[in-house]
């Protein structure tokens, strides 16, 4: 099995970020990762799986999550149930513990990857109950008195969109990396991934309609990787000429089929208002 991320045929890993990957892979510790939203973090996780041929176990964090969950659950209800019907299987109350990923992972026969995305959605004590498994790499099922320990020490991605800050504690054992924003050499290679026979003039005109876009002061949200992929799809779907994603065009105020972009009702007016101030200072 290859050692190394690399990067993968269908995502462009700047090199800062295959060091970071790297790095936590050789220090066995998790590998947190922040950036704007769309900018591949889950992705990460999936392509290192893939690219180091790893078996791949996601846990998607919500606001309701626990980390208990993610090592077990007792299912009392139902073994309450099943008893009150007769059913045999109510004497085991293994039968009735429901496994988490981190439990999944522990059991995995060669190292996998273990995705824990968004965990800023959760608790702010979420990360910290999760501190003495990821250090140890086990756990203590109480219901039936098991210790489950890791066959292997999982390649660990963390993902934040920094939505709250994590605890100090819980960041001293993580390798940290801040994905930045592609630059535009970057993002024509991501573009050039997705889109490999795109028309270059219709690619250089869409980015450079894209990052006038980004550049503008005061948006709310401003329009990320994955919505420019989304863009272009559209662009090319259309069949939308070059020209008409030029900024000299003085018959349009926004870019066609911006909703793929703006989000929002406040942005849109911005952008139009800009505009507009832009040309009577012409």
């Amino acid at each position: 099995m290859q050692q190394r991320f690399t990067g993968t045929s269908r995502y462009v890993a700047t090199p800062d970020l295959m060091l970071a990957v790297n790095a936590a892979i050789t220090l066995g510790r998790p590998l947190l990762i922040k950036g704007e939203p769309g900018t591949g973090k889950t992705q990460l996780a999936q392509e290192i799986a893939h690219a180091l041929e790893r078996p791949l176990f996601e846990w998607h964090i919500k606001s309701t999550s626990k980390a208990q969950q993610g090592l077990y659950e007792y299912d009392a209800v139902s073994r309450l149930r099943d008893s009150q019907l007769g059913d045999p299987r109510a004497r085991d109350i293994a039968n009735y513990i429901v496994k988490g990923k981190l439990w999944e992972a522990f059991e995995s026969d060669v190292q996998p990857v273990l995705l824990i995305d968004e965990i800023d959605k959760a608790d702010i004590e979420f990360p910290n109950d999760l501190l003495r498994e990821l250090d140890r790499m086990e756990f203590y099922v109480y219901e039936t008195r098991e210790l489950v320990k890791a066959k292997h020490r999982p390649i660990i991605v963390i993902t934040s969109n920094n939505e709250k800050e994590l605890p100090d504690a819980f960041l001293r054992r993580c390798f940290f990396h801040y994905i930045r924003f592609p630059d535009a050499e970057t993002m024509t290679r991501i573009v050039e991934v997705h889109f490999p026979g795109l028309k270059r003039e219709l690619l250089a005109e869409a980015l450079a309609a894209f990052y006038r876009v980004r550049e503008m002061p005061g948006l709310r949200k401003k329009p990320s990787t994955s919505e420019l992929l989304d863009w272009i799809k559209l662009l090319v779907a259309e069949d939308v000429p070059p020209e008409a994603l030029r900024s000299d065009d003085p018959k349009k105020s926004l870019p066609p089929l911006y909703g793929a972009l703006l989000k929002n009702e406040q942005d849109v007016h911005l952008f139009e208002q800009l505009v507009f101030l832009h040309r009577r200072s012409r």
